[in-house]
């Protein structure tokens, strides 16, 4: 793109004295002008959607600036740099590419293999501070049951008990709440005597059933795997 310089000085020639050759307008003068117009004139962009060649510049915007401005990429770059500030995450589904090549700025290390992410805070039952870790996925529930073995009560006096088949009994006086409590999932069998001052002593023996998984990965919540990494400088 150039501009355009007036190659003759017509004003000039208007001081000259009369019968002076300089005082004479040319054709070749009008046409060497008509022709340093063209050049320049062909030579700048239009002003209705403009087809700019080379590396054309435009002053940079401040940063934050939002309006029909044209944007530099010193502009863009400078807003990319501020929405990935130190410590920044970058998550990508299928490009492993480091950061630092597709966003042209910043040192960038992979990040939190084999691990999700958690919210700062406090929730879920427990305080999460920034960079900390835990949990376990190879966790193990183990399978168990209860055992229950002799067990005493205090002297109340006259007594029944009704026995309950295959799962423990209820009583009426003092023992009753205790032997009731038995119901729930007791298998096993009980004994019950008692002497003339009406104080006795129960004998139980049986187990609950088993319960739980004994297994590896049952703490692990669904998942997808992404590349993920961070930005340290």
């Amino acid at each position: 793109m150039s501009d355009y310089t007036k190659a003759t000085n017509f004003t000039l020639k208007d001081g000259l004295t009369t019968g002076d050759p300089q005082k004479i307008i040319k054709g070749a003068d009008i046409d060497a002008e008509y022709n340093a117009i063209a050049s320049a004139v062909t030579s700048k962009s239009d002003l209705n959607s403009p087809t700019f060649t080379g590396t054309p510049s435009a002053p940079t915007a401040s940063t934050g600036t939002s309006s029909t401005q044209i944007a530099t990429t010193a502009f863009v770059q400078s807003a990319l740099v501020g929405a990935y500030p130190v410590g920044s995450i970058y998550m990508n589904a299928a490009v492993s590419t480091n950061p630092a090549t597709l966003l042209g700025f910043g040192t960038w290390v992979e990040f939190g293999e084999g691990r999700v992410l958690v919210g700062k805070g406090v929730g879920g039952g427990g305080t999460y501070v920034a960079g900390s870790t835990g949990g376990n996925k190879d966790a193990i529930i183990p399978t168990h049951n209860h055992s229950a073995g002799t067990l005493a009560t205090d002297s109340q006096g006259a007594h029944q008990h009704t026995s309950v088949s295959g799962r423990g009994a209820s009583t009426a006086g003092s023992s009753q709440g205790f032997f009731a409590g038995l119901q729930g999932g007791f298998t096993g069998s009980f004994n019950a005597t008692t002497n003339s001052a009406g104080a006795h002593v129960h004998g139980l023996s049986g187990s609950t059933a088993n319960a739980g998984e004994s297994a590896t990965n049952k703490n692990l919540q669904p998942y997808i795997v992404v590349y993920m990494w961070k930005r340290t400088a």
